[in-house]
């Protein structure tokens, strides 16, 4: 398993040292990375056995006032859909 994690429906107002600090709760955070304006993030757990706890224990928790959704980050793709220049 891998030990980056989604973190999904954030409120905008959130930070990393907040999202960091729920998440030392359940071991060793390695990083965090907000995406800005766009309510999701991601955080990287040192152990896989520390990521599965975080997603069982936070996966729909209460944080600034809204249900997150915590789940195994997938793999960046590859948007093959460029736009065409004329």
């Amino acid at each position: 398993m891998t030990n980056k994690l989604y973190v999904g429906n954030l409120n905008y107002r959130t930070r990393e040292e907040q999202l960091r600090e729920v998440f030392e709760k359940f071991g060793e955070v390695s990083s965090v990375k907000i995406i800005e304006g766009r309510g999701f993030g991601f955080v990287e757990m040192k152990t896989s056995e520390s990521a599965q706890e975080a997603i069982s224990g936070l996966n729909g928790y209460e944080l600034d006032g809204r249900k997150i959704i915590v789940d195994k980050a997938r793999p960046q793709r590859k948007d093959k859909r460029k736009f065409k220049r004329f």
